[in-house]
């Protein structure tokens, strides 16, 4: 039988190359139910010419939209909002391999959770710079699911809503925050990893960009409501330092 609907969700802006690169890892998994998702900012790369090629392989699986957006969040949000898969999530970087969609199907619907996440590294080429093993834990302890690798139902998004377009860096951070604080919304754990990841990303590409980034975290923590917002930024840095440490 056809297990559910799978919609993945992709954003570029004028980077037709990491967009072809992100068009194979989607083709290139073996659950047969994904929707998949490209939402493009305006580009004049070329990059429409690469959606349209795509669409030969993908057909109606594929859908797609080119227009100014503002910002990354903003597309993501477009590409939710266009969708009609019964698991969201979003992708720009590699699979761990062609099974990866499939097991995060698998273990959602036999815990019957909302969600699903795993382990990730950051990858500079071939070598692993970081890794991301957070396990199970709670958001005031600086815990804290890899994004790339987090996979929801829609219900989700249709009671928290989407991601805030007024943070620039965080709001993955910001919308974890909120799904996740009071513990409502439960999630699967795969240990294993799912997602190699491109370091130097919008967050982690330089140390203005981290320092940023915690900034808008720290926000993200007091406007939510979590308490004593500087332990939990304690605990995080910790946490974020220890998968550097694991790199080995």
């Amino acid at each position: 039988m056809e297990g559910p609907k799978v919609s993945i969700v992709t954003a570029t802006y004028n980077d037709r190359e990491n967009l072809k690169r992100t068009i194979r890892q989607v083709r290139s998994q073996d659950y047969k139910n994904i929707e998949y998702i490209i939402v493009d900012g305006g580009s004049r790369d070329g990059t429409l010419e690469v959606i349209r090629k795509a669409q030969e392989d993908f057909g109606e699986r594929l859908k797609w939209i080119s227009q100014p957006d503002k910002g990354i969040y903003d597309a993501l949000n477009k590409g939710l909002k266009l969708s009609t898969g019964e698991i969201l999530g979003c992708c720009f970087d590699e699979f761990a391999g062609p099974g990866v969609i499939g097991k995060m199907v698998a273990v959602m619907e036999r815990e019957g959770t909302d969600g699903v996440h795993g382990d990730l590294d950051y990858v500079e080429g071939d070598r692993v710079v970081r890794r991301w093993r957070q396990g199970q834990g709670k958001i005031r302890f600086g815990w804290m699911p890899g994004h790339p690798t987090l996979y929801l139902r829609r219900k989700v998004y249709e009671e928290f809503g989407y991601y805030r377009t007024d943070y620039r860096i965080s709001a993955d951070y910001e919308f974890m925050i909120r799904i996740l604080k009071d513990e409502k919304v439960r999630l699967s754990y795969l240990p294993e990893v799912l997602i190699r990841m491109s370091h130097g990303g919008t967050s982690t590409g330089s140390l203005g960009a981290y320092l940023e980034g915690m900034k808008e975290g720290h926000r993200a923590l007091k406007e939510n409501g979590v308490p004593m917002a500087a332990f939990t930024d304690f605990c995080r840095t910790l946490r974020v330092l220890a998968q550097f440490a694991k790199k080995g």
